[in-house]
């Protein structure tokens, strides 16, 4: 069992995690999960992973209450790190998401106050704190400042 992460972690999850959920709300475009939300990526080996925040497009979500993982990848999943992370587990996971099927991965690393965007293994941006954090084509007219996300 892995042990909780800290509150500054906590913290940045928060915030994505209601910034997200407000614009997607707005836009009655899909579902905003929090942390501990397990989706089923693979099978045999069943590969059950969670991210701190996800986003599944409406045609997408089940029309009933969902008893049990999501079938499959988000359309978006963010990877906030934390202090012991190693890069290769990280870009591991990233790949998960990306080969299930996940059109992008947010890895929001606090210790340099950045948001890399993983489209592919070999297409990422990114972004520091004196940039805005678009949606893409996944949410069309998103932003958020990458400096809010670390704002004290």
């Amino acid at each position: 069992m892995m042990s909780p992460a800290g509150f500054e972690h906590g913290r940045i999850v928060g915030r994505i995690c209601g910034r997200l959920e407000r614009f997607v709300e707005q836009q009655a475009i899909g579902v905003v999960t929090g942390a501990e939300t397990g989706f089923r990526i693979g099978r045999d080996p069943d590969t059950v992973r969670a991210p701190d925040v996800a986003f599944i497009r409406a045609e997408r979500v089940p029309p009933a209450p969902l008893r049990g993982f999501f079938q499959g990848a988000p359309d978006l999943a963010v990877e906030v790190l934390s202090p012991g992370d190693r890069a290769s587990e990280v870009l591991a996971k990233v790949q998960d998401w990306l080969s299930a099927g996940c059109r992008a991965v947010w890895v929001v690393d606090p210790a340099n106050r950045t948001v890399s965007v993983y489209r592919s293994q070999d297409q990422v941006v990114t972004w520091s704190v004196s940039d805005e954090l678009t949606g893409g084509d996944i949410l069309p007219g998103f932003s958020l400042s990458v400096a809010e996300i670390f704002a004290s």
